[in-house]
C-alpha cells in the first residue's frame, strides 16, 4: 500500500509548494524508496494546451502527451524520473469527468454534487497511484488555502486520512512568514491564520514548511509550534535562495525527510545524496566565476522568465558538467528584429519555440545573425522553423518562403501542416543520419524526443535544402525531417522537437551539452 504526502499552500501564492514537494520527493527516492508525484490545480482549463505562458510559465510535456503545469518539470529534474499525463489534474478533467459519468446515467438518479462525487473523483485519481511499486506519492494542491475553488481537493485529502490511516497520510502547509522590517520580527500571525483555515476544514498539518526571506528565531517557532499545534522539530524553514538546486539540501538540514518518513511510519534509511551535493558544489564555484557564458535566449515571452524554465535549467546544468556559469539573458525577438546586432554581445544564441506570428519575424532575424556570423546556435520548434525560413529565403533564394501557418497558400511552404492536421504532442522516435553532427552528439542513430508542434518540416524541400549546404539529420520513421544543421558552420542545429523537455538535473541533454561545450572552447580560444 502506498503512503501519501500531501502539501498545501498558505498565506500566498507563489511560495514554492512545487519546489518543497519536489524536493521531499527526491529526498525520500534518496533513501532508496520509490516515488510517484501528482499536482491538482483547481483552474477549469482541462490541461495546459491553450494557457498561455503569461500565466503559470511554460506548458510542460511528458512522454504520452500531457500537457502540464512547468511545476511538472521540476517534478521529473528533481525526481530524475518520467511522470504522466497523470501527474497533472485540474479542475477541468475532474469536472469533466463526473460531468461525462452523469451523462451516462452512472449515478443512478442521485443529485450530483460536489460532496461526495467531485470529492470522490478526486480520491479515485489519488487512490490510482496505489500500486504495490510505488512506496510514497507526493501530491501538491495547487493554489492557496482560503480560494474557494480549492475546497474539494482539501476535503477530498481530509477524508484520506479517515479511509487510509493516520500513518499512511502526512499533510505538509507551506506557508509564508514576512519580517517587519523597521523591527527586524517575524510576524506569525499570517500562517497562525492560514493553518487555523486548515482545521477548520479538519486537517492538522504535520509539518509546517516556513517560507521567509531570514532565519526564524526560536521564538517564532515556538510560537508557531503552539499556536498551530505542531511540534517544534516540525517546524521547517525555507530561507529564500536564488539557487533552486539547494532547496533539499537545507531543508535535509533540518531532517526534513526523517521527520516525514517517521510519520509515514517508515524506517529512516541511508540517505544517498553525493551527487546532488556536488552538483550543487560545482553550481556555488561557478556564480563566483568572473568569466560566464553569455547565452541570447529569444523569444517573445521574455517578460516572463518561467515561459522558458526547462532550457534555461538545461543550459545551466550543461554549464555546470563543464564547470562554467551560463548566463541566459531573455532577449525580446521583437527587439532583434528592429536590431539584430544587439545579439553581439552573446556567445551563443538559443532561438526559443513557442506558437503564433507575433515575433517570428525577429526570431528569422536572430538566424540570420547567428548563421552568417558563425555565432553557436540552437534552434527550437518555432525557432527551428525561422531558421529553416531564413535559410530558405537567403541561400535558396526563395525570397517567398514560410510557413503555412502565416500563409496556408504560400508558393514555397518549407513548413508545413503535420498530417494528419492536429497537434504532434508527446515522445516519438526520431532516426538521425549517420555520419552528421547530431550523430556523433547523441553518440547514436535513434532517439526518442517529447514533441509540441503543429508544423513539419517539409520533406518535399528535402534535396534543394541539401543542394545549398543545409542536412536534415533527423527524420521520423515515415521520413519526416526533425532536425537539420548546416555543417560548415560551427554549431547551427535546429530541432522540431523539444529536446528541453528530457533534460535532467544530474544529466542534461547530449545536445544542450554540445552546445554548451562548443561555446566554452570559444570562450577559451
Amino acid at each position: 500500500m502506498s503512503k501519501y504526502v500531501f502539501v498545501t499552500g498558505g498565506v500566498v501564492s507563489g511560495l514554492g509548494k512545487g519546489i518543497t514537494a519536489a524536493s521531499l520527493a527526491m529526498l525520500i527516492k534518496s533513501r532508496g524508496y520509490t516515488v510517484d508525484m501528482i499536482k491538482f490545480d483547481p483552474y477549469f482549463n482541462v490541461d495546459s494546451l491553450y494557457l498561455s505562458p503569461y500565466q503559470h510559465g511554460e506548458v510542460f510535456i511528458t512522454d504520452d502527451g500531457g500537457e502540464g503545469d512547468l511545476v511538472i518539470g521540476h517534478y521529473e529534474r528533481f525526481l530524475d524520473q518520467n511522470l504522466s499525463e497523470n501527474s497533472n489534474m485540474t479542475s477541468g478533467k475532474i469536472y469533466s469527468s463526473v460531468i461525462n459519468r452523469e451523462r451516462e446515467g452512472a449515478y443512478d438518479g442521485e443529485s450530483v454534487q460536489v460532496v461526495p462525487h467531485i470529492t470522490d473523483e478526486i480520491k479515485q485519481t489519488l487512490y490510482r497511484l496505489n500500486k504495490p511499486e510505488t512506496d510514497v506519492v507526493v501530491c501538491e494542491i495547487g493554489g492557496v488555502v482560503g480560494d474557494i475553488e480549492n475546497h474539494p481537493y482539501l476535503e477530498a485529502i481530509r477524508q484520506c486520512r479517515g479511509e487510509l490511516g493516520k500513518g499512511n497520510v502526512l499533510y505538509i502547509h507551506v506557508t509564508y512568514v514576512p519580517v517587519i522590517e523597521m523591527s527586524g520580527e517575524h510576524k506569525t500571525k499570517p500562517t497562525q491564520n492560514s493553518v487555523k483555515e486548515l482545521q477548520n476544514i479538519g486537517i492538522q498539518p504535520d509539518i509546517i514548511v516556513c517560507r521567509s526571506d531570514y532565519a526564524l528565531d526560536d521564538s517564532a517557532k515556538k510560537k508557531l509550534s503552539m499556536f498551530c499545534n505542531v511540534n517544534i522539530e516540525c517546524i521547517i524553514e525555507s530561507i529564500t535562495t536564488e539557487n533552486l538546486y539547494q532547496v533539499p539540501l537545507r531543508l535535509q538540514a533540518q531532517n526534513f525527510s526523517g521527520i516525514a518518513l517517521k510519520k509515514l511510519k517508515l524506517e529512516e534509511r541511508e540517505l544517498k545524496l553525493d551527487e546532488w551535493t556536488e552538483m550543487c558544489e560545482r553550481a556555488e564555484k561557478a556564480s563566483s566565476q568572473k568569466k560566464k557564458i553569455k547565452v541570447a535566449l529569444v523569444g517573445k515571452y521574455t517578460e516572463k522568465a518561467t515561459a522558458y524554465q526547462s532550457i534555461t535549467d538545461a543550459l545551466n546544468t550543461a554549464g555546470l558538467l563543464k564547470n562554467k556559469a551560463v548566463e541566459t539573458t531573455l532577449v525580446s525577438s521583437a527587439e532583434v528584429e528592429k536590431d539584430p546586432k544587439i545579439l553581439s554581445k552573446y556567445d551563443g544564441i538559443l532561438i526559443a519555440p513557442g506558437f503564433g506570428e507575433r515575433g517570428f519575424e525577429g526570431k528569422v532575424a536572430a538566424a540570420k545573425y547567428a548563421r552568417e556570423n558563425d555565432v553557436p546556435c540552437i534552434m527550437i520548434g518555432l525557432g527551428a522553423q525561422a531558421g529553416l525560413i531564413e535559410y530558405a529565403r537567403d541561400v535558396c533564394t526563395m525570397t517567398e518562403a514560410t510557413s503555412q501557418e502565416y500563409d496556408a497558400d504560400t508558393p514555397y511552404p518549407v513548413v508545413s501542416f503535420v498530417e494528419p492536421k492536429m497537434l504532434k504532442k508527446g515522445a516519438f522516435p526520431s532516426l538521425i543520419t549517420a555520419g552528421t553532427q547530431l550523430n556523433k552528439i547523441y553518440g547514436s542513430l535513434t532517439t526518442k524526443e517529447r514533441h509540441r508542434h503543429r508544423f513539419d518540416f517539409n520533406p518535399k524541400y528535402e534535396q534543394m535544402f541539401l543542394k545549398n549546404g543545409l542536412v536534415f539529420a533527423a527524420h521520423s520513421p515515415t521520413g519526416v525531417p526533425e532536425a537539420f544543421e548546416v555543417p560548415t558552420n560551427k554549431f547551427f542545429i535546429g530541432t522540431i522537437y523539444n529536446p528541453e523537455y528530457r533534460s535532467r538535473l544530474l544529466s542534461t541533454h547530449p545536445l544542450f551539452a554540445e552546445f554548451i561545450n562548443v561555446l566554452s572552447k570559444e570562450k577559451n580560444s
